[in-house]
């Protein structure tokens, strides 16, 4: 097994500091709330992880570039040792912007020449590693996106992260059309058949699905509202019992970013404030608020196995060439070969979507004892499962296998809604 090409580790390295070129000095040192993570610790613990799993182990007479950072830039690993707080990452002023970049060039260039010099001759583990090194990094370049975007929302200036991006066209959103599907057997999960996948992709197994049907698109803004008119935040009997507590302790009013400014709806985004565009899916949206939607539409969010299913024989290879972008597109209508037209030519990859699934291991899943185990197996308590991608998540990273997973409550995530219903 070939180890990632030195141009591959160089190209997505680049792209996690190419996304943090608008920033000031001063944006990377932010944290809002508890989710959320200074951008340079994203970037110094991207670059811990490499040293700590890669060049520690692999690489001949390799000094650490800090004594400390190991403890700084440790996020959950229990078995690498004790770590910095994570709700106290954004009280460091020290180790400076300057010096993390620093220390990435250090340990950029000392994979480089691992990449170079490496002559042992099973190169299984070290590949295995070095992959799920990029794809993490990866993870961390949309969470950067993520994250500076609360930092800015929080800022009363409104500061902008870019105004290059292309403006949307005034379209009107198409009713949903829905594809019907028969009940049955179906396959789901992977079991190696993607270049990569995180172990709680797999193991491929079989799951049985009612009759159902799935939506060819995400929610509206215009129809999210509809439901917010119809007194969608008042009605107790849509919202599950901890999703009403957060509405009637003032936590759950209307989706997250969105603001009033006189009597009309506006978004904040990363282009900065800007009236909120019906024809775009919304977005920023918890659990709580999208299954209470789809009570409300009389529908239900697909479970992990409706989703995957509908979305494998729905979809097309558009979804696994999507563009990176800092804001969800609007619904386009797209004319198929065969001639007829669907909602949207990006039905996928604008917003992560909720399923209905608890986030659990697949059949035969196999937890790991060492640090690597820790990755994805210890959190499958008390969360759910999203699927897809969304406008911030890196091409590269888009497969339909792919299991996201937040707490219900979670909001500031690209979150958005597909709907399904029983037939």
């Amino acid at each position: 097994m070939l180890l990632p090409s030195a141009l591959t580790f160089k190209h997505i390295r680049s792209q996690t500091e190419k996304i943090c070129e608008p920033l000031t000095t001063e944006d990377y040192v932010v944290q809002t709330m508890l989710d959320v993570s200074p951008t340079k610790w994203h970037l110094g613990h991207t670059t811990w992880f490499f040293e700590t799993f890669v060049l520690k182990i692999y690489s001949k007479n390799y000094k650490e570039f800090h004594p400390k950072y190991n403890y700084l830039f440790n996020s959950y690993y229990n078995t690498i040792g004790h770590r910095h707080a994570r709700v106290y990452r954004g009280d460091l002023t020290r180790p400076t912007v300057k010096e993390i970049y620093a220390y990435r060039k250090h340990v950029t260039q000392h994979i480089l020449e691992l990449l170079e010099s490496y002559k042992e001759k099973n190169l299984d583990t070290l590949n295995k590693i070095l992959l799920l090194g990029l794809n993490h990094e990866q993870q961390h370049q949309e969470l950067i996106l993520i994250d500076i975007k609360h930092v800015f929302s929080r800022n009363p200036l409104c500061p902008i992260y870019s105004s290059d991006y292309p403006t949307s066209p005034k379209t009107e959103v198409k009713n949903i059309q829905w594809t019907s599907f028969s009940s049955g057997v179906v396959s789901l999960g992977t079991d190696g058949e993607e270049k990569f996948y995180f172990d709680n992709e797999g193991p491929k197994h079989q799951v049985f699905v009612e009759n159902y049907q799935l939506a060819d698109r995400l929610v509206s803004n215009k129809e999210y509202l509809e439901f917010m008119n119809d007194k969608g935040y008042e009605t107790h009997c849509l919202w599950l019992s901890e999703g009403w507590d957060l509405i009637q302790q003032g936590g759950m009013k209307n989706p997250f970013y969105w603001i009033k400014l006189d009597g009309q709806w506006h978004e904040f985004t990363l282009e900065g404030v800007r009236p909120l565009k019906l024809n775009e899916p919304v977005a920023h949206i918890s659990y709580f608020e999208a299954e209470a939607y789809a009570r409300w539409a009389n529908c239900h969010l697909p479970t992990e196995a409706e989703w995957e299913n509908g979305i494998t024989r729905m979809s097309t290879d558009a979804f696994m060439n999507k563009p990176l972008d800092i804001h969800p597109r609007p619904f386009r209508e797209h004319h198929c070969p065969d001639g007829k037209k669907i909602t949207s030519e990006n039905m996928l990859g604008e917003l992560w979507e909720w399923t209905s699934s608890h986030y659990s291991p697949y059949p035969r899943y196999t937890f790991s004892k060492d640090a690597i185990g820790e990755y994805n197996g210890k959190f499958m308590a008390n969360q759910f499962v999203l699927r897809g991608a969304a406008c911030v998540t890196p091409q590269s990273h888009v497969r339909i296998t792919y299991r996201n997973f937040y707490p219900a409550n979670t909001k500031w995530l690209f979150s958005g809604i597909r709907l399904a219903k029983y037939i």
